[in-house]
């Protein structure tokens, strides 16, 4: 980041001036600062170490103890706040931080304490050995999450002194996370008394950390991620079932048939400041900020419109792997690892796979094997391949993101020259790619099933924007129908509504068009009513495609 946040390391003696290291590490952050004619960070830095040096009865400080600069600020008027953490004979004091605030020209104005309470112990040997004050904070994890079967449960000790709770003592602070039983992460920091044992505090200490990424297709967005530290956080999303996406690092999975043998890895990405890729594809992490948002995006769409927490309705998240292979032209949801796989395109024919409405088609292949679990072949693959696109149009407009604003084409962001032109399929005419279906035909089911998924994407298109040319958020369509009729738009919001109740409560893994037909007629009667305009619109929207 730029300016002058989190400048750790930089030690400063009480008598003397800031470390060298320091002082060149934080000048360095914020160079307009002497531009501007306003003292430097680093001039902040001396300033400071001179009032520790003048001020260190006022402010607590003893022979026993050090100082480290935790935050610099220098205001636009020149004054200067530095903010303080302190260590009692090489351990952490907690209460133990101080803000200096220092006028433009350096004399000291006064701090603010975290707490005014001398600092003296007789011994910094504690009586309670770490391995007991580990297993009394697994415990207090255990017991905070009553009924839970904890995995892979670790507790973390490191004494320190507690000056926050009256009279300051020596303390374990233990971190003890674990995994609960959906494979969410749950953690709690206990503090313990090293002399008696006794439980002094505790808190949870999963937090989610509200950063933001510089995408490839979506602009600046949004990020929920893990924090582990002030300088620490990785790329998963504690609020939305512990979604993560990690790193293939350019390798691919080693499979034959349905049984994978050697998987690539997914590495955690993190990151020290929570502000995540340039929006190029130089750096990694550009991708993997379009993934973790596209992963967002469908389970807020999926929870928002439909209640649905999760791809699967049962809260968990899933996960991402991005820059799978070289120059690999695909991008697929995986059962078996319950995870979605991004390659990073030729660059001829198409850039990285990561852009918003692929992201919403390949998890929707997800919610589509925990429902009604198509058969992803013949009729029935086409609707398993359409409900991924109408789903993954849905998704898009709900994002509602101006740098990548909803449409009814697939993977418009994502095509390049070479591929000959603007989008991977149309809704409104999916001829318009050369090989998608307009209308059902009794030969449908022989066509590859992202061709024969065009009934449904046509159906679709209609059901919710109507026939014929118009322009829809900017983007010109034009929509005949296969019977010359005129049909009457009601939406998109009913379309994903009648589409995911038909979906998940009438749709089985054989139904095809016919079956398809049916099972939205009946969702759309549950819905509406049978007598309603909505029930009349589908049986209107089939008929238009040759369905019924």
């Amino acid at each position: 980041m730029s300016r002058i946040r989190h400048v750790s390391g930089s030690r400063l003696a009480l008598a003397g001036t800031a470390a060298t290291t320091a002082t060149l590490l934080i000048a360095a952050l914020a160079p307009g600062a002497a531009a501007a004619g306003r003292p430097t960070p680093a001039t902040a830095l001396d300033h400071a170490a001179a009032a520790l040096s003048e001020h260190a009865a006022a402010l607590g400080l003893t022979d026993d103890q050090d100082t480290e600069v935790r935050d610099v600020i220098v205001d636009e008027d020149g004054t200067q706040h530095v903010r303080y953490d302190r260590t009692y004979r090489e351990l952490p004091v907690l209460g133990g931080d101080f803000v200096v605030h220092l006028a433009p020209d350096g004399d000291f104005r006064g701090a603010d304490r975290a707490t005014g309470t001398p600092l003296a112990l007789p011994t910094v040997t504690p009586k309670l050995p770490a391995p007991k004050a580990a297993d009394l904070a697994s415990n207090a994890l255990r017991a905070a999450n009553p009924g839970e079967l904890l995995k892979k449960l670790t507790a973390q000790p490191e004494l320190v002194v507690d000056a926050l709770h009256g009279t300051p003592r020596l303390a374990w602070r233990t971190d003890a996370a674990a995994l609960d039983s959906l494979g969410n992460p749950v953690a709690r920091t206990v503090l313990t008394d090293a002399g008696t044992g006794a439980r002094i505090d505790a808190w949870d200490t999963v937090e989610s950390a509200s950063g933001d990424g510089k995408s490839l297709y979506g602009g600046t967005v949004p990020l929920e991620t893990t924090s582990s530290g002030s300088s620490s956080y990785g790329l998963e999303d504690p609020t939305r079932g512990g979604t993560y996406t990690g790193d293939a690092e350019n390798r691919t999975d080693l499979c034959f048939l349905t049984i994978c043998l050697v998987r690539a890895p997914a590495t955690l990405f993190t990151d020290a400041d929570n502000h995540w890729g340039t929006g190029t594809a130089d750096d990694h992490a550009s991708a993997a900020v379009d993934a973790q948002y596209g992963t967002d995006a469908t389970w807020d769409y999926y929870e928002d419109v439909h209640g649905r927490r999760g791809i699967a309705g049962d809260g968990k998240g899933s996960y991402n792997r991005v820059h799978y292979g070289n120059s690999y032209n695909n991008a697929f949801w995986d059962d078996s690892c319950f995870c979605m796989t991004y390659g990073d395109g030729d660059g001829t024919a198409f850039g990285p796979l990561v852009s918003l409405d692929v992201a919403g088609h390949e998890m929707s292949h997800g919610v589509t094997s925990k429902t009604a679990a198509l058969a992803y072949s013949g009729e029935s693959g086409g609707l398993n391949e359409a409900t991924s696109d109408i789903f993954g149009t849905l998704v898009e407009w709900h994002a509602d993101n101006s740098a990548d604003p909803g449409d009814y084409r697939i993977g418009e962001k994502v095509v390049r020259d070479g591929f000959g032109r603007d989008a991977l399929r149309y809704l409104d005419r999916p001829s318009r790619d050369g090989s998608s279906a307009d209308c059902w035909s009794t030969s449908l089911g022989d066509l590859d099933v992202h061709y024969s998924s065009g009934v449904a994407n046509h159906f679709a298109y209609l059901l919710a924007e109507g026939s014929g040319a118009r322009t829809v958020g900017g983007v010109a369509y034009d929509s005949p129908t296969c019977d010359g009729s005129t049909v009457s738009g009601i939406g998109r919001d009913k379309l994903g509504d009648i589409w995911y109740r038909a979906l998940t409560v009438y749709m089985t893994s054989s139904t095809d068009y016919a079956g398809a037909r049916a099972a939205t007629l009946s969702a759309a009667g549950d819905l509406y009513g049978t007598d309603s305009a909505e029930y009349a619109a589908v049986g209107a929207a089939w008929s238009a495609v040759n369905v019924g």
